[in-house]
Order: structure tokens, then sequence, then C-alpha cells
């Protein structure tokens, strides 16, 4: 990058910093939107009935998906940013990545058919592989003359990272949960289109940065020379070889898990064994080996610092196997274990406090959009336009949102159940070990029950939340969504889409409820709601965290891991206590939503302690020229760690069917905190191997 350039570049001002990076602020942000908006509702879509959008999965199924999704995002932009950087160029990659995404949320907004939502996540996947690791490498580019203004540019762009993610969980969240699935997945497109027309239209602005290929200096041509020559460093043959073979099982493995699950297509069964184990060992052990063998290659210095990286690396892989428990079970323990009715002064405050952390910060980024437009309106008019627009229906969105859920009603409504005395695999009557009293279950009466004289018919309870009227007495549609006693209300539109999905071998599983009582000042908080939590406390207490890692108090890396890890074990520990008096084997319960929110405020505070240090040791820990090995190597580590998450997950229900809730989130508890002991234990020997790094 020429000078010329930059100083061209830093000529237009916006809070200090040039025009163009508020250009992939925005960019940036509506990515984030729509991966994050996508990611709230997967799960939540897949278990959700048959006619109303969802596909009616098992929750291991869904969970199986989502690990493999989650993992696969972190392993295509080591593809893509070697694409950017050698043939099509950092701007053309973001465009390709983001066009790929939009087509990818389109497709899965399409209830047609379950290939749609395989060809949309496969679209994701590969469009965030072209589009991740370039927007970072168009700043880094832009700032090469101005060291000086880097964190001050990369801080502005991480607040539009979390301001992405807030808006899509929030209003993606809302919209699949409360209008239907594909108006989340469309709304997550739209504002990816979106992002990529204001990007397209105003990528002008950053001259001929990340045009083309970066060209080949004197200084890029001796690097590669003493890369290639150094025998410590060169990739042989055999050690080629061992990556394809790794590459190869690992993503076989990956792809299987979920295919051989949902699809019933094991291609790692033999014989009547299945090979998924030993696939993914083999895999693991060749990593291994090949990590191993390149390290001892290296001169002591340099190897002992590699081996902190492994160290780190593993406790990396441990912190994200449970932290990315939020998109999966935890979403789920929000949607079926967790009150999520508040009433009465509770819900008032609620609905004002929804309000506030909402519009404030819309009108913050809305603030810095008008900023920008001063600048840049001139000369990209037509990206400022559809910047504008952008803008337009997110306060569209917002205002709806809240007029909704101030007019909406609470109505307690009844309904049949046949009441039999529960019985065992035997045939003998189940009696409670506490009481000593017969158990009952309960079968819900549908419009395709046959109910005899003989049965005893017993009415139950529900309360619904809608922004409709209804009088007492009045006669409505239910469904039981997921078939764990949550209903929701069917309105003539989707009461004629569930209808449309009978036949002989599905009937009707509609139920007739009456409208017994009419409740005031009630609200009911999607489950996705919680997932903006993690935003929310990064923007709180990122700056605290900041003023003690610049304090004399600041304490080393390994420590701040070990800290991180007990803290997100204490998430879960809040957890653990708090479903405490759910039954073994339980589908549905009512747990207090305080200790959701401690998880998560847990788990913030563990993710601020860990992951900005992780990326900072492997600048520091590393000499220039390995430093892109060894960053593909830490985001294998992120995506083993996700799909160990899926993979966990989707044991929810066998844990807690054989045993409890509160076991399945002990093991999450006892796992992160007992690796970080051990991280502070290992302290005095880390600080060793990193030979005085800090």
């Amino acid at each position: 990058m020429n000078t010329s350039t930059s100083n061209d570049f830093f000529k237009t001002q916006v809070l200090g910093h040039p025009a163009g990076l508020f250009v992939l602020f925005f960019t940036e942000m509506w990515e984030r939107f729509s991966y994050y908006g996508m990611r709230a509702i997967l799960v939540l879509f897949l278990v959700s009935a048959f006619g109303l959008g969802g596909w009616d999965w098992p929750r291991e199924h869904a969970l199986a998906l989502y690990g493999t999704y989650t993992a696969m995002v972190y392993l295509t932009p080591i593809l893509g940013g070697y694409i950017a950087d050698k043939f099509i160029g950092y701007r053309k990659a973001v465009v390709i990545g983001a066009l790929l995404m939009t087509l990818g949320h389109a497709s899965m907004a399409i209830e047609v058919a379950p290939v749609f939502l395989y060809i949309g996540i496969g679209l994701l996947i590969v469009g965030n592989g072209f589009f991740k690791p370039n927007m970072t490498s168009v700043i880094s580019q832009l700032y090469k003359d101005f060291p000086e203004k880097k964190d001050g540019a990369y801080t502005i762009f991480y607040m539009g990272v979390n301001a992405g993610a807030f808006l899509g969980i929030l209003l993606c969240g809302y919209l699949g949960e409360k209008v239907g699935w594909s108006w989340g997945f469309g709304l997550a497109g739209i504002f990816m289109l979106l992002g990529m027309l204001q990007f397209y239209l105003a990528q002008n602005i950053f001259g001929e940065v990340g045009k083309k290929p970066l060209a080949e200096t004197t200084e890029s041509k001796a690097a590669a020379l003493e890369f290639e020559g150094d025998r410590l460093n060169h990739f042989t043959i055999f050690d080629k070889v061992i990556i394809a073979i790794t590459t190869v099982l690992g993503l076989v493995w990956v792809i299987n898990d979920p295919a051989s699950k949902i699809g019933g297509s094991n291609i790692l069964e033999f014989g009547g064994t299945d090979y998924s184990n030993h696939t993914i060992l083999i895999a693991l052990g060749l990593f291994l080996f090949l990590l191993i063998s390149r390290i001892l290659r290296y001169p002591a210095i340099i190897r002992d610092r590699m081996v902190a990286i492994i160290f780190f690396a593993i406790f990396t892989v441990c912190f994200w196997a449970s932290f990315e428990q939020a998109g999966g079970s935890m979403t789920i323990f929000a949607k079926d274990y967790t009150n999520r009715i508040m009433s009465g002064s509770y819900a008032t405050i609620f609905l004002i406090s929804n309000i506030l952390i909402t519009v404030i910060p819309v009108a913050i980024i809305t603030w810095v959009l008008y900023l920008l437009f001063k600048q840049t309106y001139k000369k990209y008019l037509a990206s400022n336009i559809i910047l504008g627009l952008s803008f337009v229906l997110i306060w569209g969105i917002v205002f709806w949102m809240i007029n909704r859920d101030m007019n909406s009603n609470a109505f307690v409504v009844s309904y049949q159940t046949i009441e039999k005395v529960a019985v065992d695999e035997e045939g003998k009557q189940i009696v409670d070990e506490k009481t000593g009293e017969l158990v009952y279950q309960y079968t819900l009466v549908t419009e395709s029950t046959t109910v005899s004289e003989s049965d005893k018919i017993v009415e139950k309870e529900i309360t619904i939340i809608e922004p409709i009227t209804l009088n007492v007495g009045q006669e409505i549609a239910l469904i039981d969504v997921d078939k764990k006693g949550n209903f929701i209300y069917l309105n003539q539109t989707k009461e004629t889409n569930v209808r449309a999905t009978f036949s002989e071998s599905l009937p009707s599983n509609i139920v007739k409820g009456t409208i017994k009582q009419i409740k005031e000042n009630e609200i009911e908080i999607p489950a996705t709601w919680f997932l903006i939590l993690n935003s929310l406390f990064i923007i709180i207490f990122a700056p605290l965290f900041s003023k003690w890692w610049e304090s004399k108090f600041n304490p080393s890396g390994s420590v701040k891991y070990g800290i991180g890890l007990i803290l997100l074990g204490l998430g879960f520990a809040a957890l653990a206590f708090g479903s405490m008096g759910i039954e073994s084997g339980a589908k549905v319960a009512s747990v207090s939503m305080i200790w959701l929110i401690l998880a998560y405020l847990f788990h913030t505070l563990g993710e601020l302690c860990l992951s900005p240090v992780a990326l900072s040791y492997i600048s520091k820990l590393v000499p220039g020229r390995m430093i892109a090995m060894m960053f593909g190597i830490w985001y294998i580590a992120v995506a083993i760690g996700n799909k160990i998450a899926g993979s966990m997950g989707g044991k929810i229900d066998e844990i807690t069917e054989q045993y409890s809730m509160s076991t399945f989130f002990l093991i999450f508890t006892f796992v992160p905190a007992g690796l970080g002991l051990i991280a502070i234990l290992l302290n005095p020997l880390l600080k060793k191997l990193m030979h005085g790094v800090r």
C-alpha cells in the first residue's frame, strides 16, 4: 500500500477515524446480525413442530447439525483467506462471501423441503470462509502506515461485531419465535444483502487496498526464501500427506455425524460396526504426531513457546466446548425448562428495560450513520441510501416489536387430558417413592383422540400471550409445538398450514382450548432473548476488564485462562443449582430465569478473560513467518470445541433421563473449573516456556 492511498483514505474523519472504517463497521455489523440471528433460532426451528415451519427433529439430531455448522464456519476461513491472498483480493472475497451467505439465508427461509436447509447451511459455511478473514485483512492493510491508530480501529470494528450480534439475536429471534421461523431466517438474509450492497457501492473509498492480491515485494520474497530454505520449517512431502489425510478424515467425521443421525446413512459403518470414533481418533493422533514432529524441529526457545501454545489450545477447546452450549442446550433449557412469563410490576420493569436496551444502542448507531452520511453522501450516495434504508427497516421492526409487546394480552386457557395410572415395562403400577402415592400420566386430547366412557378427563390450564382480543368462554385452537407441553395459539393462517400436513399416517394434533380468564400486565420473554445477554454484558464489562489488564494487577496468561475457565464453570453451577428440582426425564419445567441470567453473566466474564488473550499470545509467542500457520491451528482448535459442544449438548435427553438435568450441567461445571485450576497451577511452568513473553 502506498502512502498516497493511505493519506487519501484518512482525509474524511468520523469520530477521529477514516469514514471508510465505518463502511467496514456497518458491513461487519450486518454480517454478524445475519450470523447470530440465524444461529439463535436454528436449533429451536429444527425441534419445533412440523407444519409450523419446523422439522420436529429430536434434540440430539438438531444439536449434531448445529455443532457441525458452528465447527465448519471456523474451518473455511483458512481456505478463504488463502484464496483471497493469492488469487482474488480481499474486497472481491468479501463480496463473494456476502452474496453466498445471502443466498444461504434465502434458501433456509424456503419452507418446502429439508434439502433447502442443507443447501442454505452449506452456502453459509462457504460464504463465511470468504467473508470472515478478509474483512479484518482490509483493516490491517489500510492502517499499515498508521500503527498507532490500529488498536482504536479494531475496537470500533469489534463494537460493530457486538452490535450486530445483539440486534440479530433480538430481532431475528423475536420474529422467528413470535411470527414464524422463515421470517427470522429471511430477515437475516435481507440484512446480509443490504450489508453487501452498501460495501460494494462504497468500496472505492478504500482506493486500491484489497482490490487485487498483494503484490510480491522484496521483503515477502526474502521471507518466503527464509521459510522454504530453513530445514526446521520446511514442510516435507510426508508432512503434506499427513495434513491431507488428517483433513479428509476430520471433514468426513464432522459431516458424517449429523448425516448418520438424521439420514441414517453412516458412511463410516462397515460390516455392521460403526468406525466413527476410530476415524476421529486416528485423525487426532495423526494431527498430534504432525504437530509434535514439527515442534521438535524448532530451536529450543521457539519450541518451548509453541508447547505453551498447545497448552492454551487444549484449554481453548474445552472452553468453547462448554461456552457454545449457549446456542444449543442452553437455548433448549430457556425454551422448555425456564419460566419466561413475567407478570405485574416485573412485566412492566422488563418492558421498560427491554425498550431501553433496544432503543439506546440503535439510536447511538444511527447517530454514527448520520456522521458517516455527512462525510460520504456526495461521493457514495447509492451506498448511503442502502445503509439508510437498512436503518429505516431496523427502526420499523423495533417499534413493531415494542408495540406488539405492549398490546399483548394474557389468557388462561383450559384444555382436556386423559388421566391414567402410570405403569412400568412389566405392567405394574408406579408408586412415588417419596409420597407412596400412585403416579399418574396425562394424555393430551386432540381432535383425533378417541375418548371412551371409561376414560377419566382432567382439565389442565396454560397461559398464552398474544396481541389479540379474545373473550372468556371462547374456543380456540392450540398445538403442542414440541410434544413437551409448550402450547402456542393457532390463528386462522397457522391453523390452515397445520391442517395441510394432516393425513392418515399423521392425524390431527390440534387441541381445542377454552378461554377461562383474561389477565392483565403479563409478558412472555422469547427463549432467544437470553442470548443477547452475552453481547450486553460484553459492552458493559469490557472497559472494566481493559482497565484491569492495563493495571499493575494484570495477571499472567495462564492465570487469565484459569480464571476464565473457572468463571465458565460457575455459570453452569448456577444452572445445575437452579435445575435441582427438575425430575429425571422431565421434558418441561418452570425454573426461575435468574439462574440463566447468572450463567450468561459468568460465561461472558470468562470469555473476557480468555478470548482476547488467545489471539494476542499467538502473535507474541511465534515468529512472524509462522503466525499464519498457528492462526490456522487455532481456528481448528476452536472448530473442535464447537463440534464437541454440539455432540455433548445432544446428550441432554440421555443424561437427563438417566440421571438429572443438574447432572448434565454439573459435567460442564467440573470439567472447565478443574481445567481452570490446572491452568493456574501450571502458571510457573508456562511462564518458563514462554521465555519472558507476557
